[in-house]
This record gives structure tokens, sequence and C-alpha cells, in this order.
């Protein structure tokens, strides 16, 4: 019998998957308590000034709340006076940042690591928004502190009418079909297209857990990159066998399959294609977050063993792996991994969310070089012990 999950207010993630998932809302009270009050709005004001950190301010004026306004970072102290009374400050990659936070995605472990997008952290005062709108990713917006009015209305698409002439993209009008103010702690699935607005019933935060999908022109563009740099694709093919003449102005339809079949067999034959794909959806999306650690050795962490320390996924990395035949392969940060076959077992576990004890059990010197080279490129980190009370 599947697992019932209470993030899901208490149905299964198969049945999540095959009755919600990219299809309709749903909405769970109480669905991660432990997320109340986590951060407050100071603590969400003071990242935004951070360098490195992406936020936007969004202000509505005052005298036409249909005007809108919008500042991108870098954001300085002198942005957040003489506000007006509508405003919502978004924070991209909170998770990164914080550790409590990022620990909250093994909430979401029934959907793949690589579908992950970020946590976005929206602040806003009584009354503030960032309008009708929809999204092409899926949500799960929580409650985090205060309250938030959330409306959801009609599915969009590409061909979905903007509001004119104004910073974001705007739905003129929405068909509410679904109006509840959600509390701390509080879940609501949004699929993608599926139009929504929330105004902050009081002083509010709500984090945003968004998964992506790539797009076919950026999956494309990587793919024709590799074929462009492939030396023996660069040179002429042959032409194809002609049995007649034909008018020196005509393109026939058997050259233009001939020159298509040519393309498509490198697609289909291409072993290259699984990891240009891999190293795509594993590429950080914020690369300026990743620290800068120590270069280590392999005998700088022989001396750490049993000491208390756990390994774990640096929370601004993204790390996944193919299953083979016989074999693991490993992509971390946009690039693919060799290691040695002793460390397969524990770096699978680290990619599925798991946080390992630093001890003998990775005591061989190739598995110790191998993961001083990953903490070195900061894909891993190193949590220290717990100080005891």
């Amino acid at each position: 019998m599947s697992q019932v999950l209470d993030v899901l207010g208490g149905i299964s993630a198969e049945q999540f998957m095959s009755e919600y998932w990219q299809k309709k809302p749903l909405l769970v009270r109480n669905a991660l308590p432990e997320i109340a009050d986590l951060l407050v709005p100071e603590d969400v004001q003071s990242l935004a000034l951070e360098e490195h950190v992406t936020a936007r301010l969004i202000k509505q004026k005052d005298k036409d709340p249909n005007q809108w306004s919008v500042k991108s970072s870098p954001l300085a102290k002198s942005d957040f006076q003489k506000l007006p009374k509508q405003w919502t400050l978004l924070v991209q990659a909170v998770d990164h940042f914080s550790f409590e936070l990022s620990e909250l995605w093994k909430k979401f472990a029934f959907i793949p690591q690589w579908r992950r997008d970020d946590v976005m952290v929206s602040y806003a005062p009584r009354g503030g928004s960032v309008g009708q709108h929809f999204d092409f990713y899926d949500v799960f917006l929580v409650q985090g502190h205060g309250h938030r009015r959330w409306q959801l209305g009609q599915m969009c698409d590409e061909d979905t009418e903007y509001v004119p002439n104004q910073p974001l993209k705007l739905l003129p009008e929405m068909q509410i079909n679904f109006d509840e103010v959600l509390a701390p702690g509080d879940l609501l699935y949004v699929p993608p297209g599926l139009s929504h607005y929330g105004v902050a019933e009081d002083d509010c935060l709500t984090y945003s857990f968004g998964f992506r999908m790539p797009n076919v022109a950026t999956m494309m563009d990587r793919i024709s990159d590799h074929f462009a740099d492939t030396t023996n694709l660069k040179n002429p093919l042959r032409d194809l066998a002609r049995q007649h003449a034909t008018p020196i102005g005509s393109m026939t339809k058997t050259e233009l399959d001939y020159l298509k079949a040519n393309i498509l067999e490198q697609l289909q034959n291409s072993t290259a294609i699984e990891g240009i794909l891999a190293g795509l959806m594993s590429e950080a999306k914020y690369p300026d977050h990743l620290p800068e650690p120590d270069e280590l050795e392999a005998d700088d962490l022989l001396e750490i063993l049993d000491s208390g320390y756990e390994l774990m996924l640096e929370p601004a990395s993204r790390l996944l792996y193919i299953e083979q035949a016989d074999s693991f392969a490993f992509w971390g940060n946009g690039e693919s991994i060799c290691i040695s076959p002793d460390l397969v077992d524990a770096l699978k576990r680290i990619a599925d969310g798991e946080v390992l004890a630093f001890d003998q059990a990775l005591q061989d010197p190739e598995v110790l070089a191998d993961l001083a080279q990953l903490l070195n490129d900061s894909i891993l980190m190193l949590l220290p012990p717990a100080e005891e009370a």
C-alpha cells in the first residue's frame, strides 16, 4: 500500500501525481507547520540587500493601483524608504541561504531533484500583491508568516493576452473559482497555466517551492553547440544517389528528406545527448551562490573521520545520476563527474537527499580524494558536528 503524506493532506504521492499534478490545484491545511515563523519579514528584507541575491521590489502607485513599477536587484536601503501602501518584495533562492528551509525540499521527495527550481519568498504588508498572473511551472505556495488570500481562476497558455504597458505580465481579468485565506503552515499547489492572485491580509511571508522544466529551444541549442564542435560532422554530406536531372530552381522532397534523415540519425544515435541533457539540468541556477571552500586534500579529510561531521549536497548545487545497465553516471553543476566505484553508492544516496555520516565507511584513499574534489567544487558540503548543550 502506498504511503500517505501529511504534506499532501493524507493522500499518497501516486494519488497526487495521477489526480492533481499539472492538472488541478490542491489545498492542504497545516501541511508544513514547521515553516511557520522560520523567517520573519526583517530577515527577508536584510537578505534582499546582500550581494549576489536576486530580488525584485514591486510597487503599486497610491493614486492609481493599476500602475505598477518593478526595481530589480541590487537593492539598497533607500529603495525601502517612502514606499506606497501596496508593495511586495520577492527574493529568489532563499533556500540557498537557509539550511532549515533547504531541508524542507525533502517534503517533496516524490518529485525528481532535477525538476527543482528554487524557493522564492514573497514578503508584503497588508494589501500587497504581484497582481493577477499565471506561471509556466509547478509551484507549492506555503504560508510561513501572516496570512494571504489566494484566488484561482481559468487556465492560461502562451496565447493569453496581458495588460498592456505594464512591467509585469498581468492578466486583465480572472474567472474566480477558488477563494481561500492561507494561514501559517498551509499549502496550495498551483499547476502550470492556472491563473492566480495572492493578496496579503497582514504582514506576511509566502514560500514558493517551484519546479521547472526545460524548453525545447534551450535543449536544441545545447545539442547544436555539441554537434557544431564535433569535427567529423563539419565535413559536407555525400550527395544522395541521383537517377535523373531536376529543374535547377527546385529542391525536391527527396532531397529534403535526405537532409532531414541525416540530422535525425545523429539525434537518434548519438550517445552524447543523454549527457548533454543531464549536464543542462544539473547546472546551478545561481552559481554566484556557491561558496568558495578551502582547498582540501584527502589527508585533511582523513583527520576528521568519525569526528561527527556529516556529508550532504551543497544547497546551491545540483547533483543527479543516470542509472545505466551496470553502472551509474553522475553530473554535478553542469559537469560530468568521474568517481571511484567505491563512492557510487554513497554519492547516489546523497543525490537522493540523504545526509551521510562522515565515518570509516568512507576511509578508502580514492574515495577521500574524490570527496575532496567534490567539496572543492562546492557540489558537496561538510556539516559540522552539532554543538553539545
